[in-house]
């Protein structure tokens, strides 16, 4: 199975290779002087003033993951890491280069997103669940196991907006662990809840890997990066200035900042 969506390949073949980015460039415009009216906006084109200016965020990115890896993508705040992963997601789309991904892709982004506050917790689970694609059947089968795993089982017809924002993203964490994928994205997820259900996430992406299960994580956390990940890319300004072991990664990401 193939399908092309802009500059991103989705196919199903025996490749060992997960995901395959080639001479991938992401821009942004950044606005610098506003136009009141269409008077000054005539004006500003007649000077040559764009009134904005091009952020160049990723810059030619080559690499390839292969199944079964589990690996960290790591920079500092602004080095297109974010990016890189949304345009992975298909929620951007690259200005030039070419994305193949080998099977199907979860994105663990935004947790919670589709949520109505004004639904209790058991209608929000069914909503949310629908958006994944699972029918009222596959819900009604895991619907004790996600209320178990978010240690939620008191709230389940409280409206959401009584919810903390650290329960409503547990809430969506179990519901979304339960979406199978060839892929899954994951960005700073391991940071939802208290130190308990932190835990309780370290096992699940543990067993993630026991299982050979393809990740991309992106973090801030050296300490996870050296934990779960057997490969690392370190980006800084837009580019992949060091790849390989994860721990020799962790040091030259720390190094950024001395």
């Amino acid at each position: 199975m193939k399908r092309q969506i802009g500059s991103r390949t989705e196919i199903q073949t025996d490749s060992d290779i997960a995901i395959s980015v080639k001479n991938l460039h992401k821009s942004f415009n950044l606005p610098t002087e506003q136009a009141f009216g269409l008077k000054q906006a005539i004006f500003n084109r007649i000077r040559g003033i764009k009134g904005y200016k091009e952020q160049k965020v990723l810059r030619g990115l080559n690499f390839e993951i292969k199944k079964g890896e589990f690996i960290g993508i790591i920079g500092r705040n602004g080095s297109g890491k974010s990016t890189l992963l949304k345009i992975l997601a298909g929620i951007y789309y690259p200005e030039k280069g070419e994305i193949t991904v080998n099977g199907t892709l979860v994105p663990f982004i935004e947790l919670g997103v589709g949520f109505n506050p004004e639904l209790t917790g058991r209608e929000n689970v069914y909503m949310n669940g629908a958006l994944l694609g699972f029918s009222n059947e596959e819900m009604d089968a895991m619907y004790d196991d996600i209320w178990k795993f978010a240690e939620l089982e008191d709230f389940q017809d409280q409206k959401l907006k009584n919810y903390s924002s650290g329960m409503q993203v547990r809430l969506a964490f179990s519901i979304a662990i339960r979406a199978q994928g060839d892929i899954l994205l994951l960005d700073e997820v391991l940071a939802v809840g208290d130190a308990a259900f932190q835990q309780k996430c370290n096992d699940y992406f543990a067993s993630l890997k026991d299982s050979n299960q393809t990740v991309i994580l992106v973090t801030h956390s050296m300490e996870n990066v050296r934990k779960f990940c057997n490969r690392a890319l370190l980006l800084e300004n837009g580019e992949i200035i060091k790849e390989g072991n994860p721990d020799k990664i962790a040091d030259a990401y720390l190094k950024l900042w001395s």
